[in-house]
């Protein structure tokens, strides 16, 4: 692969990944699109470990302190911050998993890779992120995450493997829905991103560890690197933009862009 073409994907999979717009649906609409050969399961495990590395670098803190409460958890000694925080983070990752398991050995999720999925779910999702963000109240912070709440929005990210959907706007809305404020929403989107990148990179990887070769493990190592520097400056915007602005920039570029592939996919 070119060096462009994984500068392109890099850089679409960084940006995309925590904005609400849908970072496999941009990457499956890419080569649909365009004359550039399908990225490969390679690069596609590359862009997330580069989009894993940079959310984890931006919330360090919160990080360190899940963490530091995983030793308590697993001793069922939930009597401090960092295990509850561990302990919602896997409660929020188990749906997810799951349905991601069934899909893929069903081979429901190659199925569902269309443009005319992506256009609807573009178009879908983006009301339903516009109805939750007007309407949802912002009564309640992170550090409200219930253990209700965490399986909630689970299953709220369960649904976002839906090519389309995306699985941050999909955890926003669930959030939004519950009364997080905006900017706790998002950061509860992105610590649930964590959990879930590990579990799909790790399944989808044990699928290319025996195709690797020296080529395929230069171009991830370069994709992953272009990746991370991409999604760090995505999260720093959409961090300090959601302080002042609501989620409407997103509802409308999801709508002009899904109505655009219905356009194409059906003409």
């Amino acid at each position: 692969m070119t060096f462009f073409n994984l500068f392109l994907l890099a850089v679409i999979q960084g940006v995309t990944e925590f904005l609400p717009v849908s970072s496999s649906g941009h990457l499956i609409l890419l080569p649909a699109l365009t004359s550039l050969e399908d990225q490969g399961l390679v690069i596609d495990v590359a862009v997330h470990v580069g989009t894993l590395f940079a959310v984890i670098f931006y919330f360090r803190r919160d990080v360190a302190l899940g963490l530091s409460g995983v030793p308590d958890l697993l001793r069922w000694k939930i009597d401090n911050q960092g295990a509850w925080l561990a302990l919602c983070l896997v409660i929020a990752t188990i749906p997810v998993v799951i349905v991601g398991f069934i899909l893929k050995i069903t081979g429901a999720m190659e199925a569902m890779r269309s443009i005319a999925v992506i256009g609807w779910m573009m178009i879908i999702f983006g009301i339903i992120l516009y109805i939750a963000d007007r309407n949802g109240k912002s009564h309640k912070v992170t550090e409200n995450w219930s253990l209700r709440d965490a399986l909630i929005l689970g299953l709220w990210q369960a649904v976002s493997l839906i090519p389309g959907t995306s699985r941050s706007g999909a955890c926003i809305t669930g959030a939004r829905a519950l009364g997080y404020a905006r900017h706790d929403a998002a950061r509860i989107a992105m610590l649930m991103s964590i959990p879930t990148i590990i579990a799909s990179g790790t399944l989808i990887g044990i699928d290319v560890v025996g195709s690797m070769d020296t080529q395929a493990m230069r171009d991830g190592a370069i994709a992953a690197v272009f990746s991370f520097f991409a999604a760090l400056a995505a999260l720093v915007f959409m961090m300090k933009l959601l302080r002042t602005v609501s989620f409407t920039p997103y509802v409308i570029y999801r709508l002009g862009l899904g109505s655009v592939l219905l356009w194409v996919a059906y003409t």
